[in-house]
């Protein structure tokens, strides 16, 4: 049994590895040498053992056999969305992974190879398995909407610079885009997709919405509501930006000071876990062994 926990997070880990790497988009590399196979007329390369194709429709069949409510596929596919994964087929990649997940560590626990089976054991490291992949997704979307959101002051100082420039709303959201793409990757995909958006036909309105609606990050949400009132009343873009930056840049530094006000609060816990009891034993230790030197001969006495 001392080996059943680090092959269970070994096994864990492993499988969500795995389906973090199958729920990203093929690299740029692979896309250019795809295309480059295309046009020479080479055929693609099989690689060795199990194909990234075979692993993907394994996971698509045991995720589309799992049974799971509307509400939850939406919640889920929201979160996918905030985490990152926009593929198509990336919700029921994710179900899968959860239930593969369940299932190899019901397998590892009911295993006799490791340790006595145990019936009530496997079943709670089968729900730990199940809930693991949610947990980590959900941390996944939380980091990506912080960095989001540390990078909408910038792009908004960026945005204010570009139309007073005289470049109009969309040209201005594409030059920061650009601009953004290797300080703010992850800001800058946004805003190209609304780039994308708007040459399919959108309009502005609607391809901000989805900017607010894929980031789920409440700056972008108030930006958007500017940028379309704006838009709707025919005012001033630009001195509406500049109005909206000097807002996020205030709130910026009241959650930076919320933050540091916390602090105080947060150290609590550490200095009476851990230093505290450190100190009492150096201070008061050699005080105690006094007594109990002095004390000790005259009890039995």
């Amino acid at each position: 049994m001392t080996l059943l926990l680090p092959l269970l997070a070994f096994a864990t880990v492993t499988l969500l590895v795995a389906g973090g790497a199958i729920l990203l988009a093929p690299g740029r590399a692979a896309v250019i040498e795809r295309r480059l196979r295309e046009v020479s007329g080479k055929p693609e390369a099989e690689p060795d053992g199990v194909s990234y194709e075979r692993v993907v429709a394994t996971l698509k069949r045991l995720g589309r056999a799992v049974p799971k409510s509307p509400s939850d596929m939406g919640k889920m596919q929201l979160r996918l969305v905030h985490a990152g994964f926009r593929r198509h087929d990336a919700l029921p990649i994710f179900f899968g992974l959860r239930a593969g997940s369940a299932l190899l560590a019901f397998a590892v626990i009911a295993s006799p190879l490791i340790g006595r089976p145990s019936i009530p054991l496997a079943l709670a490291a089968a729900g730990a398995g199940y809930l693991l992949p949610a947990i980590v997704l959900a941390r996944l979307a939380t980091r990506r909407q912080h960095r989001v959101r540390l990078a909408v002051p910038d792009a908004l100082d960026l945005l204010v610079v570009s139309v007073e420039a005289g470049l109009g709303l969309d040209q201005a959201i594409q030059r920061v885009g650009e601009e953004l793409a290797l300080v703010h990757p992850e800001l800058s995909e946004d805003l190209r997709l609304i780039n994308l958006e708007l040459r399919a036909g959108k309009a502005r309105a609607e391809a901000l919405h989805n900017l607010a609606a894929r980031t789920g990050v409440d700056d972008l949400t108030s930006l958007v509501a500017v940028l379309v009132q704006t838009d709707k009343f025919g005012t001033s873009v630009a001195q509406a930006l500049r109005v909206h930056s000097d807002v996020l840049r205030t709130k910026r530094r009241q959650r930076a000071e919320e933050a540091a006000a916390k602090t105080a609060v947060k150290m609590v816990f550490p200095l009476v876990i851990c230093i505290f009891p450190a100190i009492w034993i150096v201070t008061i230790g050699p005080a105690a062994i006094k007594f109990v030197e002095i004390l000790g001969p005259m009890g039995q006495r």
